[in-house]
């Protein structure tokens, strides 16, 4: 089988092992500009690496695998050194939003707590000329949100004649790309309709928060941080909102091991700064996160959700069984000998096989299915927590997994800030505008013609 992101060499044959799940392949990269240095001589390429992208074997185009490559430090820099050129009609203001999933690697990388690695990362970011700092939580919480109200909906139309469930999570792009472009029917119409955290956070900064600040949105360089290389295929993604008027959410996406890279090779000197609000406020807030192992938690939160509001039922804690492997998890409720609700979690390339396979054979009992490209999760994407010969190194993603859970949870209910955003800056919960910002569609397999067919 080979691999037809771009111009590249041919990769081996794909199995159902992890250690050939971690091989990698190279995107070619642009040549720097003449006559621009950036602040360090040595810079992390764009790699994309087939465990963590389901895209792969005929999901990139020529055209994407080029956008791909761009988008490394190299692009990050060219924007920070404009800024420090005379020509003020170019200068934009960088902004940066950090995925929670990330911060575990920079603590466990740095030996400091969650919120100093915070600090220190906020710090080194504006020590290089970047204005704002954001946590993606925020955006984490309109996604789990409008996942909630779209499962209830779904599970009193659902119907054998019409079926309506499983709900299968989209917040993972490797997966998206893969159900969308690869399987097509009968998986779309099973996606969750909810945004990512990742699309919803590139309508914050570049609509919301642009409008606060009197910018257009093309003013505004927004780079995302993130475990795993396929946010930067995400952000290609032509989904742009009218706010937006036709600029990406997302510029660049850059790993948490390429900013690792950036801060081991500098010799600048960081002071510590607070992570910075949309609202512009002063206060500053401690990291959190939602409840999910190594996620954005969407099946827990959702299950609570619809049991409370399907059957009346308070679930205090989500109880996890383990099935075929431990990336394979089932939780249940129950009532009186009666399965309620039956809800997975199924990461890596094998079970998503499976699940696939199942859902097109009609024998697929799950109401809901979380679903991500990654074996482990999002805190083993292949951006981060790498040993040298490039496969994960198990025992700094022991240690980012205590660190993980070590953080406080929060419920997306409980964030007044979404609930503030959701009127002030969409006109309520259920307004047009809301459905418009926070909703996508999904394509069918169909590719462009610059796409090869390949066989599974």
């Amino acid at each position: 089988m080979k691999c037809e992101h771009c111009t590249r060499k041919e990769c081996s044959k794909k199995t159902k092992t992890d250690d050939q799940e971690n091989a990698s392949v190279d995107v070619p990269s642009p040549a720097q500009e003449n006559g621009e240095k950036g602040e360090f001589h040595k810079l992390a390429d764009a790699k994309i690496f087939l465990s963590d992208c389901l895209a792969c074997d005929s999901c990139v185009t020529e055209e994407e695998g080029v956008q791909v490559s761009q988008q490394n430090a190299k692009d990050f820099f060219h924007v920070l050194n404009l800024n420090k050129k005379c020509d003020a009609s170019k200068h934009r203001v960088l902004a940066v939003s950090v995925c929670p999933q990330s911060l575990p690697y920079f603590a466990a990388k740095f030996s400091l707590s969650v919120t100093d690695a915070s600090r220190r990362l906020c710090g080194f970011l504006k020590s290089l000329g970047v204005h704002y700092v954001f946590d993606t939580a925020l955006a984490a919480d309109f996604s789990i949100l409008e996942g909630q109200k779209e499962f209830v909906r779904r599970f009193h139309r659902h119907s054998e004649e019409e079926p309506a469930l499983p709900m299968l999570t989209s917040a993972c792009p490797g997966w998206v790309r893969y159900a969308e472009r690869v399987s097509g029917q009968p998986l779309t119409p099973h996606l969750c309709t909810a945004k990512s955290p990742q699309q919803i956070m590139g309508s914050l900064v570049k609509d919301y928060f642009a409008r606060r600040q009197n910018l257009p949105p093309d003013k505004i360089f927004h780079v995302i941080v993130a475990p795993c290389y396929d946010k930067k295929l995400e952000a290609l993604r032509e989904d742009f909102s009218p706010a937006l008027h036709s600029y990406r959410g997302a510029d660049c996406v850059l790993t948490s091991g390429e900013i690792v890279q950036m801060m081991e090779q500098s010799d600048l000197s960081v002071k510590d700064a607070a992570v910075d609000t949309l609202f512009g406020d002063l206060g500053e807030e401690e990291p959190r996160r939602h409840d999910g192992a190594s996620s954005d938690g969407h099946l827990a939160h959702i299950f609570r959700h619809a049991a409370k509001e399907l059957f009346n039922e308070d679930v205090a804690e989500v109880t996890y069984r383990t099935l075929r492997n431990k990336d394979f998890q089932e939780v249940t409720l129950e009532r009186d000998g009666e399965v309620l609700l039956r809800f997975a979690a199924a990461y890596g390339f094998r079970n998503i096989q499976n699940v696939v396979l199942k859902l097109k054979r009609g024998k697929f009992p799950y109401h809901f299915v979380e679903v991500l490209a990654c074996a482990g999760g999002c805190l083993n994407g292949r951006g981060q927590a790498r040993a040298e010969d490039g496969r994960a190194d198990r025992a700094l993603l022991r240690q980012m997994e205590g660190i993980y859970t070590s953080i406080p949870v929060r419920a997306p209910e409980a964030s007044a800030s979404v609930q503030a955003l959701y009127q002030e800056w969409l006109g309520g919960a259920d307004s047009p505008r809301a459905q418009e910002a926070l909703h996508t569609a999904y394509q069918g397999p169909g590719r462009p013609a610059s796409s090869r067919d390949i066989k599974w």
